[in-house]
C-alpha cells in the first residue's frame, strides 16, 4: 500500500501471552519466579567469574558475557508482560516499542554469534588441545565477543530503520507478550516486500550462518569426544546438552524470523517464550554450572557471605 495521508499510531496494544483472565494471576507468579531464578543464576556466574582467578580464561569470559546477554535479554521483555498480568493497561508507546524491537534485536543477534564463538572454543579446547594456549589466547576471546557485538549493533541498526519508515495506520493491537518484529510487522499499512526480503537475508546470516558453524564444530567434538576412552560419558553427555541447547535457541527463533506467515498464534507465542525467557534461565546452568571450577568459585562466595554475616 502506497503511503498517504494516513493517521499515526502513536501506541500499541499488547496482547500478552493469553487474555484468559483465569490465567493471568498463575502465569504472573510462575514468570516470576522464572525471570528471579535466570537473573539470580545469570548474576552468580558473572560475580563468580569476575572474584575467581582460575576462571580467567577465554571459555569463562565467554559464558559471563552470555550471562550479562541473558539478563538484558529478559528484562528487555519480563517487566512489561508482568506488568500487563496484573493491570489492565496494556499499552506500550511507539517509540518504546521501537526501543524494545531495536534492543532485543541487538541481544538476540549478538547472542547468536557469541554461541558461535563459543561453539569455536569448545572445538579448540577439544580437537586441537595443544594449540588451544596459542589460538584463544585472552586479547583472542575479547576480539571475539567486541566483533558479535558490533555486528549485531550494525545489524540490528539496519533493522530498525527499515522497520521506521514504514507506515503504522492502525490497527494498533499486537497479538504478543512483547513487541518482537515479526508481529509488529504485521501491522503496517506499507508495502513489505522489500522488508520482508531484508527479514530473510538478516534471518541467514544472522541464524542458518552461526547454527551451521555450530553444528560443523560439534559434529568433530563428539567424534573426537568418542576416541577419549577415560570419561567418555561425562564428556559425551555434557556436549550433547550444549547442542540441544543451542538447537531449541535456534530452532524456535528461525521458526518465527523465518516464517513467512507469522500470525501470533499460541505456537508462535511459546516459541518466543522459549528462545528468550526459558533458555537464558538453562543456559548458566547447562554451560557451567556442572564445571567444578565453577562449583568451586561459588562455594568461596558463600563462604565469603557466611563470614561477612
Amino acid at each position: 500500500m502506497e503511503s498517504g495521508n494516513h493517521s499515526k499510531v502513536t501506541e500499541f496494544i499488547l496482547l500478552g501471552l493469553s487474555t484468559d483472565p483465569n490465567l493471568q494471576l498463575p502465569l504472573f507468579h510462575f514468570f516470576l519466579i522464572v525471570y528471579m531464578t535466570t537473573i539470580t543464576v545469570n548474576l552468580l556466574l558473572i560475580v563468580a567469574v569476575r572474584a575467581d582467578h582460575r576462571l580467567h580464561h577465554p571459555m569463562y569470559l565467554f559464558l559471563a558475557n552470555l550471562s550479562f546477554l541473558d539478563i538484558c535479554y529478559t528484562s528487555i521483555t519480563v517487566p512489561k508482560m508482568l506488568v500487563g498480568f496484573l493491570t489492565r493497561n496494556k499499552c506500550i508507546s511507539f517509540a518504546g516499542c521501537l526501543f524494545q524491537v531495536y534492543s532485543f534485536l541487538l541481544l538476540g543477534e549478538t547472542e547468536c554469534f557469541i554461541l558461535a564463538f563459543m561453539a569455536y572454543d569448545r572445538f579448540i579446547a577439544i580437537c586441537n588441545p595443544l594449540r588451544y594456549s596459542t589460538i584463544m589466547k585472552t586479547e583472542a576471546c575479547i576480539k571475539m565477543i567486541s566483533t558479535s557485538w558490533l555486528i549485531g549493533c550494525i545489524i540490528s541498526s539496519v533493522d530498525i530503520l527499515v522497520l521506521y519508515q514504514l507506515n503504522f495506520c492502525g490497527p494498533n493491537t499486537i497479538n504478543h507478550f512483547f513487541c518482537e518484529a515479526p508481529s509488529v510487522l504485521e501491522l503496517s499499512c506499507s508495502d513489505l516486500y522489500l522488508t520482508n526480503v531484508v527479514k530473510l537475508v538478516g534471518g541467514c546470516i544472522l541464524l542458518l550462518l552461526p547454527l551451521s558453524f555450530i553444528l560443523y564444530s560439534y559434529i568433530h567434538i563428539i567424534r573426537a569426544v568418542l576416541r577419549i576412552r577415560s570419561r567418555r560419558h561425562k564428556a559425551f553427555s555434557t556436549c550433547v546438552s550444549h547442542l540441544t541447547i543451542v538447537i531449541l535457541f535456534y530452532g524456535s527463533a528461525i521458526f518465527i524470523y523465518m516464517n513467512p506467515q507469522h500470525t501470533g498464534n499460541f505456537t508462535d507465542k511459546m516459541s518466543s517464550v522459549f528462545y528468550t525467557i526459558i533458555t537464558p534461565m538453562l543456559n548458566p546452568i547447562i554451560y557451567s554450572m556442572r564445571n567444578k571450577d565453577v562449583q568451586g568459585a561459588l562455594k568461596n562466595i558463600g563462604k565469603l557471605l557466611t563470614i561477612s554475616k
